[in-house]
């Protein structure tokens, strides 16, 4: 098995507790919500602990543990499942059509031993919810967009695609303003 921290530099993250932000945050939520490098790792290793899931499972529960905050992509936890089989944490096993994800022993002691030294990864998320609903918002103008898609005459999507790109460049406009 790797040693703690390159492993965590094998996934794209940092050690557990690391200090800096993730750029983006993990996906959805109103923005104030930032996740570590390296939580999806620990969040996911201390669901499993709970008990065994699939990967939609743990983003859901992720999801819900940040109160809609935060929810990693499958291209971020399908990836970190399959490091953390080749490593030795867990095993996957069909069932249904699906893979459950299950703790091994040696995941069991890898989490014991290094839970002292980790963050809670959802300790922020009750914190993040402070401020305007930006997810509902961008929400809410993708269904629209998409309806227009669906169901618009040619000359409804031209005038969306440039509603939709006016929209961008004044957000842009807003971030600029406040770096001044």
């Amino acid at each position: 098995m790797k040693d703690h921290d390159d492993a965590h530099h094998h996934y794209g993250g940092e050690s557990d507790h690391q200090h800096g932000e993730h750029p983006r945050g993990g996906g959805r939520g109103s923005g104030r919500f930032r996740v570590q490098r390296g939580d999806v790792r620990i969040a996911t290793l201390l669901l499993l602990a709970e008990k065994p899931m699939h990967g939609y499972q743990l983003m859901q529960a992720m999801e819900e543990r940040t109160s809609g905050a935060w929810r990693p992509s499958p291209g971020g936890i399908y990836p970190l499942i399959a490091q953390l089989e080749d490593d030795g944490l867990v095993t996957t096993t069909a069932a249904g059509g699906r893979k459950l994800v299950t703790l091994t022993p040696a995941g069991h002691a890898h989490i014991q031993e290094l839970r002292p030294t980790w963050a809670d990864p959802f300790a922020n998320a009750d914190a993040s919810h402070g401020g305007p609903d930006l997810r509902g918002a961008v929400h809410d103008l993708h269904g629209a967009g998409r309806q227009i898609g669906m169901i618009g005459t040619l000359a409804q999507q031209e005038a969306a695609i440039v509603v939709i790109r006016e929209a961008r460049r004044a957000l842009y406009l807003i971030l600029a303003e406040g770096q001044q």
